[in-house]
């Protein structure tokens, strides 16, 4: 069952589980289950989703019940008038805040504008060599796109030398390996916790908040972190 975080006549969100794909895409491949058709089973009518999430990011995905609502809320999103705030690990200690304005090429080779503000929450240390050093640097970061491009956190986090703990395309892969050997885990840590927008039919503010799963809580276990405010 997926866990609904919010739902009223036109809108329902859920807590995507890192793995689950959102819909059929040319770009991410096949697999078994979808998230659409999964919510679809869960409350037996039809959704329409309003964003999308990478494949092994988690959180607050975001749908509507009706196509009317669909065009509303694609409007809004395109209107960058949604905060979405994801919390990453990323590698090594990065700056306390900063601002990547960083073009990224998506899917049909065209150069797009991509704009990422984040700020650092926190900072770990722990005893495992890597390379020629005798430890390891790690930071949970919050991080708050101001576009939405084709896997832009992940791009623009590499684009930095800080990539995100567990990403394999952009990522660091011998760190990613290390991890695996050494704790068993592959996770993305790559987590989009909060979104936040006016109903369009109210003007209430809505938050949405989702928590991170155990293999998360795992991580930051592992390295000191302080994640109880995202559980």
């Amino acid at each position: 069952m997926l866990q609904i975080l919010y739902r009223d006549e036109h809108l329902i969100a859920i807590n995507k589980p890192s793995g689950l794909l959102v819909h059929k895409s040319f770009y991410s491949g096949e697999a078994d289950t979808y998230a659409i058709q999964e919510l679809k089973k869960q409350i037996g009518q039809k959704v329409y989703p309003v964003h999308r999430l990478d494949r092994k990011t988690s959180g607050v995905l975001l749908f509507t019940l009706d196509k009317e609502m669909l065009k509303t809320m694609s409007d809004v999103f395109a209107a960058r008038a949604v905060e979405k705030k994801y919390i990453a690990i990323l590698r090594g200690w990065a700056k306390e805040e900063e601002t990547i304005d960083y073009d990224l090429i998506n899917e049909n080779e065209v150069k797009q504008n991509a704009v990422t503000r984040y700020r650092r929450l926190q900072t770990s240390e722990i005893d495992l060599p890597f390379l020629k050093h005798q430890t390891s640097r790690y930071c949970l970061v919050e991080a708050t796109p101001e576009t939405g491009r084709f896997h832009q956190l992940r791009k623009h986090f590499k684009h930095i030398l800080h990539p995100i703990l567990g990403c394999r395309k952009h990522g660091c892969n011998k760190q990613n390996k290390l991890w695996l050997q050494t704790f068993g885990i592959n996770k993305m840590t790559l987590h989009a916790h909060q979104l936040i927008f006016n109903h369009p039919n109210s003007g209430e503010k809505i938050i949405i908040n989702a928590a991170i799963d155990d293999e998360f809580k795992k991580v930051g276990d592992i390295l000191n972190l302080d994640l109880s405010a995202y559980s």
